[in-house]
């Protein structure tokens, strides 16, 4: 089903293979991508894009295929290889080191200082210093960072890899206008990104993977979507469950209590109660103080003022252990951080099963191994790979970090943006794994960049902007007009605050 592609190729990949031990990441994967062209590379998690990605930008050696730029053959052996040729990617998770300012960051990527600065002022962070410390900026900020970065190079071929997925709904306005603009000025554009509204926005067309192969190339129009689900997942798939949940009929007492929350100068006064057999969705825009409330009932961070109550007993944490021992879990919106990447499935799973252990003596290997055994099953996580997790998709990956808490046993879940940059089968498997839990008595707080998600996963919804609370919504009209306008501050409560 491979439409004409442009018929002059900036980039021209064809036939391209990547093996890693058993596991075939890539079978026979093409893309071609013209000048002033936004192309779009989509399937599942697990289906190649990010591999295919790391090809083109010489991360690694194909097996076998061709890559050509601009007409000639790539022999790309590293990134900086690849910026030479005109190449420069964001990846999907940010390729930043930590405990470096940005402008020493820049310095390590040849990057120019002037053109950056216009880049990021341009995608809305126009106050970000350059000595800011990237270990001290929410993962937001970091993706803004990236694209400011590989656009401040004049790339002739940027490819972005669920760029998107981090971002607040704002700045994903700011980075779609910036791509279709550097598309209308000639540059080519690989976009990867699960979300068909800014696939619909963009893009031109778009390459589609399933099992490493590439299965079409196809014009964006109006009504391809549900063609492109069907491509990707090979063939008809039943229709999502997609109608607006009931009211949520709290009784009893609230698992979690939070009263006038503060800390730092972004999370100003925070209140809700989340309730046993609860799913509670968390809306704000970028640095509206969601970062800080995760992490201050996470124990990552200490509270300056008001008050966390849980099970009706006063609760202070100074360390994530001790949110842990009260049934407090995060799964944090950066699994990079959650996971030990060069570990197996089982052995990141198991994890809080050994650290329970207060007392010498034999490891109940049996009673853990039934625990990982029947997480895996659950959330359905292909192990093929498991002898270490950074092998496996991105999807793959989230699973493992809920997996994780599914065997220790959840009591209060904290899921911060946990299907950011998944596949529509992953998330729909979260969504249904979320839903039974709650059902079963746990409690959930679910924040979303996704306005979307909260008629699909929660029962009601609490507005963060400024640093408070503005609104609470019942899932049944929590639609995405009234979302965003509360969001924005346009209430009158907002008004007030």
């Amino acid at each position: 089903m491979l439409d004409a592609p442009a018929p002059t190729a900036v980039l021209d990949a064809t036939g391209v293979a990547k093996r890693f031990g058993a596991v075939v990441a890539l079978r026979d994967a093409s893309l071609q991508v013209g000048p002033g062209q936004v192309m779009a590379l989509m399937g599942a998690n697990g289906a190649g894009k990010s591999t295919f990605v790391k090809i083109l930008t010489g991360v690694l050696k194909p097996d076998s295929g061709h890559v050509r730029i601009k007409g000639r053959e790539s022999t790309v052996a590293s990134p900086s290889g690849a910026r030479r040729s005109g190449l420069v990617p964001v990846y999907q998770e940010p390729s930043l080191i930590p405990d470096l300012d940005i402008a020493d960051n820049l310095r390590l990527g040849n990057t120019p200082v002037a053109p950056f600065r216009h880049w990021v002022a341009e995608l809305g962070l126009p106050n970000l210093a350059l000595d800011a410390m990237i270990r001290s900026l929410p993962l937001a900020s970091l993706r803004i960072v990236d694209l400011a970065r590989a656009l401040a190079l004049e790339p002739d071929v940027l490819l972005l890899d669920e760029l998107t997925a981090a971002l607040p709904t704002d700045l994903v306005d700011r980075v779609l206008k910036t791509v279709r603009a550097q598309a209308d000025a000639g540059r080519s554009v690989i976009y990867i990104s699960h979300r068909f509204t800014e696939i619909a926005a963009i893009c031109d067309r778009a390459t589609v993977l399933r099992d490493g192969h590439t299965v079409a190339d196809v014009a964006i129009e109006p009504g391809i979507e549900e063609r492109i689900v069907e491509m990707m997942l090979g063939g008809a798939i039943s229709p999502a469950t997609t109608g607006t949940r009931a009211a949520h009929k709290s009784s009893g007492a609230p698992r979690l209590s939070v009263s006038h929350l503060k800390t730092g100068n972004r999370l100003r006064d925070v209140s809700l109660d989340l309730y046993p057999g609860e799913v509670l969705g968390v809306i704000a825009l970028e640095g509206q103080g969601q970062d800080e409330l995760f992490d201050v009932l996470a124990g990552n961070r200490r509270a300056t003022g008001g008050t966390v109550t849980v099970k009706g007993k006063p609760a202070q944490f100074s360390h994530p252990a001790d949110a842990i021992a009260a049934g407090l879990t995060l799964v944090p919106g950066d699994r990079a951080h959650a996971l030990l990447m060069s570990r197996s499935v089982r052995e990141n799973i198991a994890l809080p099963l050994v650290a329970r252990l207060r007392t010498w003596g034999a490891i109940p290997m049996r009673d853990e191994a039934a625990r990982v055994t029947s997480a895996i099953d659950r959330l359905q996580i292909d192990t093929r790979a498991q002898g270490e997790v950074r092998r496996l998709s991105g999807g793959n990956q989230q699973k493992v970090t809920i997996a994780r808490w599914i065997a220790k046993g959840v009591d209060t879940l904290l899921l911060f943006d946990p299907t950011r940059g998944i596949d529509i089968r992953t998330k729909r498997q979260i969504y249904a794994l979320v839903r039974d839990l709650a059902d079963q008595g746990a409690a959930v707080l679910y924040y979303t960049s996704e306005l979307a998600e909260i008629r699909l996963a929660c029962d009601r919804a609490v507005v963060i902007f400024n640093g408070r609370v503005v609104d609470v919504i019942d899932a049944a009209d929590a639609d995405e007009p009234t979302l965003m306008r509360a969001a924005y501050g346009l209430t009158e409560k907002a008004a007030q605050s």
